[in-house]
This record gives structure tokens, C-alpha cells and sequence, in this order.
């Protein structure tokens, strides 16, 4: 198996643990099962979807949890027991755990299931206290844009 190994990197920065566990841990399970298929979107600068193929489940057969950084959905086999003697057996409709790994500040914001398609919607809010400021040094002022000065395309600073 070829592995990255993040070891120089663990050396250089500070505050990604973090990211380099997950990543090593995605490599491991890289090789795990694939039921169900899933897809994962991004639908805008901070909307995802991710859309489950759960088809012959019910909404009660199935558990969406969140928590911080992760998301659990888990699908529950059933015992439903067919009339007739089954040929063949194609549907799957065993029991699954999916886990995602979310980045901070993503919640779950709606989950829907139509036509055997789970669709769970993400969304990122970064709390204004998190968000980039401007920083003054000392007395400093902002740079003002005087209207008059401009020409074309640019503008002017006081």
C-alpha cells in the first residue's frame, strides 16, 4: 500500500493535526466497502449535498446523526420476509454505516428522502468572529476612496 507520509509536514506547521489524522485515516479506509453509492456536491461558495442510493429503505429505517466535525448516517436491515421463495436476490438491503467527515462550522441544515435517494444539504457559517478583520497599527486610518479622483478603473486613496 502506498501511504503519504505527512511526517515533514507535522514538523513545519502547527494547528493541522487535524487535518493530517484525517487524511491518514482516509488512506486507510480507502480500500473499505462502498455500500451505498454516495455523492457529495458543492452547490455553492458554503452549500453541499451529499445524496445517498438507499433505495428499499424507509425514513424510519434509516439514522442521520451530526456532531461536531462528523456525520453519521446508519441504515437498518430489515425483516421483511417476501410471499413467494426469492430465485435471486439483487436489491441489497443490508445494513450500512456511512461516516463523513465534516469541516468546522458545516451543519446539516435539511435532510430529504425521495425515490430511494437520501439528500442531506450542508451548509457553512463561519461565525463573524472567525471571519478576516482588518487590523489598524497605532493611530492608522482605513484607506478612503475619494470619489473626485478617480479615473477610469481605479480608485483614488486619501
Amino acid at each position: 500500500m502506498n501511504r503519504f507520509d505527512t511526517t515533514p509536514y507535522r514538523r513545519s506547521t502547527v494547528g493541522f493535526d487535524r487535518l493530517f489524522d484525517l487524511m491518514e485515516r482516509q488512506a486507510r479506509n480507502a480500500g473499505g466497502d462502498n455500500y451505498p453509492p454516495f455523492n457529495i456536491e458543492r452547490r455553492d461558495e458554503d452549500q453541499y449535498r451529499i445524496t445517498l442510493a438507499v433505495a428499499g429503505f424507509r425514513a424510519e429505517d434509516l439514522d442521520i446523526t451530526a456532531q461536531q466535525n462528523l456525520l453519521t448516517i446508519q441504515g437498518r436491515k430489515r425483516d421483511d420476509q417476501p410471499d413467494g421463495e426469492m430465485l435471486h436476490v439483487g436489491i441489497a438491503n443490508r445494513g450500512f454505516e456511512r461516516r463523513f467527515d465534516l469541516a468546522d462550522y458545516v451543519r446539516v441544515e435539511n435532510a430529504d428522502l425521495r425515490d430511494g435517494m437520501l439528500v442531506i444539504d450542508l451548509v457553512r457559517e463561519v461565525p463573524d468572529a472567525m471571519k478576516p478583520k482588518k487590523i489598524m497599527i497605532g493611530d492608522q486610518k482605513p484607506l478612503e476612496v475619494i470619489e473626485g479622483d478617480k479615473k477610469d478603473g481605479e480608485s483614488a486613496v486619501a
